[in-house]
């Protein structure tokens, strides 16, 4: 089998930095994890606030703790540093080749959506942010790792999108029009293809999509990582 990841991400409109981090780091005995941490607020002080969690939560999975563990401790260390003032959502997925499954930890109102026996299927029960409230957990759900497995984990942005307009994406309704075999970045582009639309290209809040797809068929044993963002004109523009 082969194990992909993908995530597409854009900022809020008008906005120069996203307050939406995504971190990904192998796991110590097989697999990998991508936490996707969405700070309150909006901008540099939102992306200071997820940097914060995401980097927490990293470091502890790195050295193999587990997830509910890596969570809680995440939410520990932000109430800590601001004494309970603001929040994080945060949502990590971790294909772990240790157990043999998907691990799926929550603290968001945003759903994941999931495919595993041609059916989509939703987790959908509103967790509590972290960094406010003492004692702080995580949803957790495991499923196994099987030949066309899809997770897909979203922002609240991508969820409420066109919610402004009047005309909320169902998302949902969505990838169930999809094709199966869809790649994961394939999926990741298209949800936030789709989002995009409906904001009419101005987002009002970051949006970013973390999708994760089980194959059946590995076309050889090498890993492979790839990525792409674009240079902003402010960046470029001073060595013209």
């Amino acid at each position: 089998m082969e194990l992909q990841l993908a995530v597409a991400k854009i900022e809020k409109y008008a906005v120069s930095e996203s307050g939406d981090t995504v971190e990904i780091v192998e796991r110590p005995h097989g697999g990998f994890s991508v936490v996707l941490v969405d700070g309150q607020r909006s901008g540099a002080s939102a992306k200071a606030i997820s940097n914060l969690v995401a980097r927490k939560a990293i470091s502890l999975l790195a050295e193999g703790v587990r997830d509910g563990a890596a969570a809680r401790a995440a939410h520990d260390s932000l109430r800590t540093h601001r004494g309970g003032k603001v929040s994080a959502e945060m949502v990590i997925l971790s294909a772990d080749l240790e157990s043999g499954t998907l691990v799926i930890s929550r603290n968001t109102r945003a759903p994941v959506l999931y495919f595993r026996q041609q059916e989509w299927s939703t987790l959908a029960a509103p967790t509590p942010a972290i960094g406010v409230y003492p004692r702080t957990r995580p949803e957790i759900t495991e499923l196994p790792l099987r030949p066309g497995l899809v997770v897909i984990a979203c922002s609240d942005g991508v969820w409420s999108a066109g919610e402004t307009r009047g005309q909320r994406l169902d998302l949902l309704a969505l990838v169930q029009g999809f094709p199966h075999t869809l790649s994961a970045r394939a999926y990741a582009d298209e949800v936030l293809a789709q989002a995009l639309r409906s904001e009419q290209g101005r987002p009002h809040d970051d949006l970013t999509v973390a999708a994760v797809r089980v194959d059946g068929v590995a076309a050889d044993a090498v890993r492979r990582l790839q990525m792409s963002l674009p240079i902003p004109p402010r960046i470029y523009g001073a060595w013209e």
